[in-house]
């Protein structure tokens, strides 16, 4: 018996994290189901395995279906808009976004959630990761021609909520820092000049930290909105850290109040067209440790909760 070997195991680990990401939506439950999938190539005989990528690319596939009975519950019975926990650094900005290969943009990942879990399969593991329907077909235990037919409902529908976004890494940067400093003082005027017009908010609190409950659209709304913060006289962030947040310009703050925030922008024709605020400490604890010691250990008392 030839056991799979943890060197060839490697070697694909960081795809199928990144499938396993965009099948769940879940930074913690991706690796999970990674280390699973390595536990069960290092137990099996391998030597009839040829392309070890794509088998465990199935592996993973199925691993995934199996948990989206359970995610599927949770995303019902949430508080308020749901967003996917976020990654930091995980593309190269807005050139990789536009690259589907790379994209864990907000923007895809809220498409995928759109479709059914053998859609999102399907096309994720044909459209992304250029298996051939032949395999898909094995992976997802179902026809060719039924598989052919999920990618190609699935790909209408990613098309169709997927934007393309801005490829000047300058410009993003200093719409996204406008905006970023403009939100905090309530300045309306710098609000209006960068926001596009139908621009739309996603604040994810999960019911546990205070956000808004339904997404908030227009520049002039969510102008009010911010301006409506800043007039509660919020102090500010007791530490800051610009980031690429699902490959967009981001920014991660410690608030005053001990919470952790995750803020980035996407951006489209020089203006702001979503902004996403996650603060659902569940979906932050694993990038606590991008934080300062002092910092950790102020969420770590202000929170009542051990940082990841």
């Amino acid at each position: 018996m030839s056991q799979g070997s943890a060197t060839d195991f490697e070697t694909h680990r960081p795809a199928l994290k990144g499938l396993a990401y965009r099948m769940l939506g879940t930074v913690s439950d991706a690796e999970d189901v990674v280390q699973e999938a390595y536990l069960r190539w290092h137990g099996m005989d391998t030597r009839g395995v040829d392309s070890p990528g794509t088998y465990l690319s199935t592996i993973v596939s199925r691993l995934c279906l199996d948990r989206w009975k359970e995610a599927r519950h949770q995303r019902e019975t949430y508080v308020g808009p749901w967003l996917p926990e976020p990654v930091v650094h995980e593309s190269d900005g807005p050139d990789a976004v536009n690259d589907l290969a790379h994209d864990v943009s907000f923007a895809l990942m809220l498409a995928l959630e759109r479709l059914s879990p053998l859609e999102r399969a399907a096309f994720l593991l044909h459209d992304v990761f250029e298996m051939d329907f032949r395999e898909v077909a094995i992976a997802l235990d179902r026809s060719e021609s039924a598989c052919r037919q999920l990618a190609k409902r699935a790909r209408h529908h990613v098309q169709a909520a997927r934007p393309r976004f801005e490829a000047d890494p300058d410009q993003g940067e200093r719409l996204a820092e406008a905006f970023f400093t403009a939100s905090r003082s309530g300045d309306t005027g710098t609000l209006r000049a960068v926001l596009a017009e139908h621009v739309v908010l996603h604040t994810d609190g999960g019911g546990i930290r205070s956000a808004a409950l339904r997404l908030i659209y227009g520049s002039d709304r969510i102008s009010r909105f911010f301006a409506g913060l800043a007039r509660k006289k919020v102090y500010p962030p007791r530490w800051s850290r610009r980031v690429t947040l699902n490959g967009l310009p981001g920014i991660l703050t410690l608030e005053a109040d001990g919470i952790l925030q995750a803020t980035s922008v996407a951006l489209h024709d020089g203006r702001i067209t979503n902004i996403y605020v996650i603060r659902n400490p569940n979906k932050l604890d694993h990038l606590t440790h991008l934080a300062p010691d002092s910092m950790r250990n102020a969420l770590q008392t202000d929170n009542g909760r051990s940082p990841a």
